[in-house]
């Protein structure tokens, strides 16, 4: 049983009513950058046990009839396939998907914006895409310079050459498929925008991480750093509070840079600007609402150590640059951590050891720690997923849940006529062979009703997970890692 160390239905209230004050502060128009996920932040959930991932998404609803949403996404993105490590699909990709979803609430999208647009050629494929099924798409320019030169940025060569976004509604949600999308960029763009045109707009920042009110080297906060290491991203104290109320919190280099441009375009627009600090901009009440301040920390240090090998095989990959696995190694060492306190790792590495062949281990909510081995007929993720399957359900290690008139079928199809070399059942298949067996067979329906109690399970395998076997584990709501090693030593990999 996960233990809570955060209060989620006193964070709903709380954050509602931070939302409207800072909603009623400005007279007209809201520009709302809302960071991390909407209706599906996991890396929250998985840091701060208790927290739903749909907590921004209830909260929007309330305000559904006075709100749109416009999705950012960067252009640089597009072109390098960026993707989203939960769900493992490109930002192009999950755009469209956010926008979906949010239809489905009830939401209203108005519109996407690219930015960071400069030609790109993918980029531009994606708008006519978008516009072909009715969506507006508008540009935004790198400016040169960005954040420092200020009055290059507030003028008719800065801001003044992206697309005025058009908007019918007072409170616009800035949301994205990731970080470093533009969505801050996109909302000062906008305040420029409305003052040309003589109307009076405000901003507000609904982020999630890093939490203000947090000690700076508080695993919450370094577990962020850690899912942002691709942007460089660095926690730090604010100066700006620090010198306006002689009070310590924390706030992230990309804020504390951009504050001067958000400072100077409110000055242009009402003569002062109401925040004295980029913390000021924030209506975040997390730190508020935690209950239990120990599973939070140890929560957040499993998280790094799940970032640090998902580094390193992003880097085993080429998909990374070294230089973000030497960070995730001094963020870990920070914290005293070892890749051994991720409890599936030593169990898994020790049946490879023994065995010679790559192994799983899944660690159940009850803690309990199953491991599988690779065999003639499966890999180790079908037997992992087996043994857990046959521990949850009560049924012995030696009953055979898969009968062997079902297996040999699918092994012949695979190898005599879909041209694989390799006959062993991938963890699709496994369970498409186990729902046939359950038809007749009430041992292996008793195993498949266990599929539920998978989610959250943490799972460590000693090599490099086909994608398919990946897939199906997160789709259970695994929380998946492996070792920067291939299965094989060649250059292709499925």
């Amino acid at each position: 049983m996960q233990k809570i160390g955060f209060d989620n239905e006193k964070y709903l209230r709380l954050q509602s009513e931070r939302i409207r004050q800072r909603v009623e502060q400005f007279g007209g128009k809201l520009y709302l950058e809302f960071g991390g996920k909407l209706f599906d932040d996991y890396h929250a959930s998985r840091v701060l046990p208790g927290f739903q991932p749909d907590s921004k998404m209830r909260m929007l609803l309330e305000l559904k009839d006075q709100a749109e949403l416009v999705i950012a996404i960067s252009a640089d993105d597009i072109e390098k396939n960026k993707r989203r490590g939960d769900l493992g699909i490109t930002y192009d990709l999950d755009v469209m998907r956010l926008i979906d979803a949010f239809r489905e609430y009830g939401l209203y999208v108005g519109s996407v914006v690219l930015t960071k647009f400069h030609g790109q050629h993918t980029a531009e494929a994606f708008q006519r895409k978008l516009e072909a099924m009715g969506v507006r798409v508008y540009r935004h320019y790198p400016i040169d310079d960005y954040p420092s030169n200020i009055p290059l940025i507030v003028s008719e060569e800065g801001f003044g050459k992206n697309d005025y976004i058009e908007t019918t509604r007072p409170i616009v949600v800035i949301t994205a498929p990731g970080p470093g999308s533009g969505k801050m960029a996109t909302c000062l763009s906008q305040l420029y925008h409305e003052h040309v045109r003589g109307i009076q707009a405000g901003y507000a920042k609904y982020e999630t991480f890093p939490i203000w009110n947090l000690p700076l080297k508080h695993p919450l906060n370094l577990a962020y750093e850690a899912a942002t290491v691709d942007l460089d991203d660095v926690n730090m104290i604010d100066p700006f509070h620090l010198e306006a109320y002689g009070v310590t919190t924390v706030n992230y280099n990309r804020d504390v840079e951009i504050f001067p441009v958000l400072e100077a375009i409110f000055r242009q627009i009402y003569g002062e600007c109401p925040y004295k600090s980029p913390t000021d901009m924030g209506v975040n009440m997390i730190g508020s609402v935690i209950v239990d301040d120990q599973v939070c920390r140890e929560a957040s240090r499993q998280e790094i150590i799940r970032r640090y090998f998902d580094t390193a095989c992003q880097v085993r990959k080429g998909e990374c640059a070294p230089s973000q696995l030497h960070k995730m190694e001094m963020l870990m060492r920070s914290q005293g951590l070892e890749p051994e306190m991720r409890r599936p790792v030593p169990a898994a590495r020790a049946v490879a050891q023994a065995t010679g062949e790559p192994a799983m281990a899944i660690e159940l909510s009850d803690g309990k720690v199953i491991t599988g081995k690779t065999s003639a007929l499966m890999g180790a993720s079908c037997a992992a997923m087996l043994n857990a399957l046959k521990y949850l359900a009560g049924i012995a290690d030696q009953v055979d849940l898969i009968s062997p008139t079902v297996l040999e079928p699918i092994t012949h199809l695979k190898v005599e006529h879909l041209g694989n070399r390799n006959p062993r059942l991938h963890t699709d298949e496994m369970l498409i062979a186990l729902s046939m067996c359950a038809v007749t067979n009430p041992t292996a329906d008793l195993a498949m009703e266990q599929l539920s109690k998978l989610k959250d399970a943490q799972v460590h395998s000693t090599v490099i997970l086909s994608q398919v076997d990946e897939t199906v584990f997160k789709k259970l709501g695994a929380q998946v890692t492996y070792d920067a090693v291939y299965e094989r030593q060649k250059l292709y990999h499925k």
